[in-house]
Formats: C-alpha cells, structure tokens, sequence
C-alpha cells in the first residue's frame, strides 16, 4: 500500500522550544524560530509551509491568543498540521482546537529544553510531529518523547519532566 504524501502546515507558537540563552543578561529570549534549521539537519524531506503566528511562552498565551491558531487552522489549505508550542499551556491550546471539530491531523508539540542548548528533545519531538502528521487520523494530539497521545488523555508531569497518558 502506497502512502499519499502531501504537504504539512506548521505554525510556529513560541514556548521553550525556540527560546535562546543571553549569556550577557542571564535570561531566556526569543528571536527566530529554528524551525527551518531544525529541518535541515535532520535532512527533512517533508512538503511543509512554515508560518510564525507568535513567539511567546505558553504561560503568557492567552484565549485570545489560542483563537487565532485556532483560526490559522481553520483557515490553512493543508489538512495536517503541526504547532511548535511551550509545554506549559499545550494542553488548553489542544482543547480550543478539538472545539473546532476540524478534519484536520493537528499535531501539537514542543521541547523541555531549548533547542539551542545542543541537548535539546526538540528536534526529535518535532521529527515525531511530522511523522505522526502524515499517518494519523483527523483528530488532535499531542506528540512528546516519541508518543502521540490524543489531546485528553495526556499530561505534563512536572515532576519527571516528561509526557504522560491519564
């Protein structure tokens, strides 16, 4: 059986995933999204779009903030989407999406630590998001530490710092 490939969505949120060190000031700052370097060296060969919506920390995201990746969901050509997103948060953002009951793949994901710290899960949570986009069926989910879970049935542990089915 032949898979059907077609190009995946991303849009950029921001979280801890794209957040870079100042050295000088001590503190953690957006800039860019890695993004497209992240695919480059891990030799990507996914059709995808990429579309910054906001760099910001999912504990800062508001409703109104969630509507309008809602609404880019809604409004994107592409049928699987990916979301680079803080971890904090991804959870609420998940539910506003499954509220919009779209046929749409929408894989949410993000890293516990910084991608530009070199010993980022970053690239790999994102490797996973793009693969679970292209198999899975509509529906919202969550993919971390190499597992998707549907958008309800997982949590963060703060404790352990991992994913986790409830």
């Amino acid at each position: 059986m032949a898979i059907a490939y077609m190009a995946i969505g991303i849009f950029v949120c921001g979280g801890t995933f794209d957040k870079q060190y100042d050295e000088i000031g001590g503190r953690l700052f957006f800039k860019d999204t890695h993004v497209p370097e992240m695919l480059r060296l891990g030799r990507s060969r996914v059709d995808v779009r990429i579309e910054t919506l906001m760099m910001i920390d999912s504990l800062e995201m508001t409703d109104a903030d969630r509507e309008v990746i809602a609404g880019s969901c809604r409004s994107c050509a592409e049928h699987r989407i990916v979301i680079t997103h803080g971890t904090d948060t991804m959870v609420e953002t998940a539910a506003t999406l499954a509220r919009q009951a779209l046929a749409k793949t929408i894989v949410l994901t993000g890293a516990m630590i910084p991608y530009a710290f070199g010993s980022s899960d970053g690239l790999f949570n994102l490797g996973s998001a793009l693969s679970f986009a292209q198999v899975l069926a509509p529906g919202v989910y969550i993919a971390m530490n190499g597992t998707a879970f549907p958008w309800d049935q997982v949590r963060k542990n703060r404790t352990t710092g991992f994913f986790e089915a409830i």
